[in-house]
């Protein structure tokens, strides 16, 4: 049976008008495409890095990476990183989360850290392609937290599994 050509204009503009609400709620940062096309925009904080002792040290400059596409994207825009800047990823929840070096021109250290911020796994990751076996390297670790900081950093300032993050209230997402 034929629409009539007002109804199929109506139901057109119906149909195009859901597709267009739905689109949108779908890129925004909210949405399930995590803001596809919204421009990152990453909040800023300072984590601590303590022993099992609660002594300092050192401290990291971080952007937070708190939603799906922020995470995708990571540092894979970034040039560099100098000692005490970095990255800090935060997930919803505590799981099992593989890192891969997308699009990196410079090392990292690729740290987890449990809920309570209890380092659990540290990652020195080089440059993809340095050796034959590095690319496409995973960097598999437990965590609600991941922080990268340049390759090295970990060692230089004695951080290591057991000691803890202690991450701000406005960077936990």
């Amino acid at each position: 049976m034929e629409l009539p050509d007002r109804d199929r204009l109506v139901t057109l503009v119906a149909v195009g008008v859901i597709v267009l609400v739905v689109g949108f709620w779908a890129l925004h940062p909210t949405g399930p495409l995590g803001g596809l096309l919204h421009p990152l925009d990453y909040e800023e904080a300072t984590v601590t890095l303590t022993d099992e002792n609660g002594t300092e040290l050192a401290t990291v400059d971080v952007r937070v990476a708190d939603s799906q596409r922020e995470r995708y994207v990571g540092l894979s825009k970034t040039d560099s990183l100098v000692d005490g800047e970095g990255m800090l990823f935060v997930f919803p929840d505590s799981g099992r989360h593989e890192f891969v070096m997308r699009d990196m021109d410079f090392p990292l250290d690729i740290v987890f850290a449990a809920p309570n911020g209890t380092i659990t796994t540290i990652h020195h990751a080089p440059v993809p392609g340095q050796t034959p076996d590095d690319d496409p390297r995973r960097y598999p670790g437990t965590g609600q937290y991941v922080l990268e900081v340049p390759r090295g950093y970990a060692n230089a300032t004695g951080v290591g599994v057991g000691d803890r993050l202690v991450v701000p209230k406005n960077a936990t997402g």
